[in-house]
């Protein structure tokens, strides 16, 4: 994929390492727009389309966790990446469970900053491939329509699901009461399997899990070492 074009929102407080990334970026032929805290960074998303957010964490007047989640009220599918000094784990998760593609520890690599980039813009392209076309399930009492990521409980009004929750519930519904592998899924919707994919990858299971709870035949089931279950009793 060729990464002409593909506009990037930057939302950095550090005015020279803001320009120098810009600058690093617009070499690699990527259109970036510099904002240098959170409240501009939601001004210039609300008036421009961007193919993908870096966000800084730690910015006055409004952080970039706080920034991220009306970036999602917005668009629930633009990827975000997290740009941070901190490495705290509650801090990686936290960004995981507001969405976020992935995150980077300051100092980085440029290099590696540019390949993660290119590889979440080449997975908004590639449709996620699977053995079958299927995209409507009935899980127990619940029917998903995942090509339009809806999960409907009986008679209820029905759940809109997140793009990456529809595909992982999809993933395991084409598995239902088999061995979904843990690494299936993380290259499937994630397209990389490491530490911070597999911990996002269990914020949506844990998600999944409370969506389905309301049916007591319907549950996802955690083997050790090796994937998850979707299982529906008799």
């Amino acid at each position: 994929m060729k990464a002409n074009n593909r506009r990037i929102l930057l939302v950095e407080d550090d005015p020279n390492f803001g320009s120098i990334l810009k600058e690093y970026l617009m070499i690699n032929s990527y259109d970036v727009t510099l904002a240098k805290n959170g409240i501009e960074g939601f001004e210039k998303f609300k008036k421009e389309d961007f193919d993908l957010c870096l966000l800084d964490v730690m910015m006055p007047y409004k952080d970039g966790f706080t920034l991220a989640k009306e970036i999602r009220e917005k668009n629930e599918s633009i990827p975000l990446i997290f740009l941070t000094a901190k490495t705290m784990k509650e801090d990686v998760l936290k960004g995981f469970k507001i969405g976020a593609d992935d995150y980077l520890a300051k100092p980085f690599d440029s290099e590696v900053l540019l390949a993660k980039i290119k590889s979440i813009l080449s997975r908004r392209v590639v449709s996620v491939s699977t053995e079958s076309d299927e995209m409507e399930f009935t899980i127990g009492d619940f029917n998903l329509n995942s090509k339009l990521r809806l999960l409907s409980f009986r008679n209820r009004e029905p759940t809109k699901l997140s793009p990456k929750e529809s595909q992982l519930l999809r993933l395991l519904a084409l598995h239902i009461n088999d061995l979904l592998p843990r690494e299936k899924a993380l290259n499937k919707i994630w397209r990389d399997d490491n530490y911070f994919t597999s911990r996002s990858m269990d914020v949506y299971i844990a998600k999944l899990r409370k969506y389905l709870k309301q049916d007591s035949k319907v549950e996802i089931l955690n083997i050790h070492g090796e994937g998850f279950r979707l299982v529906v009793s008799a």
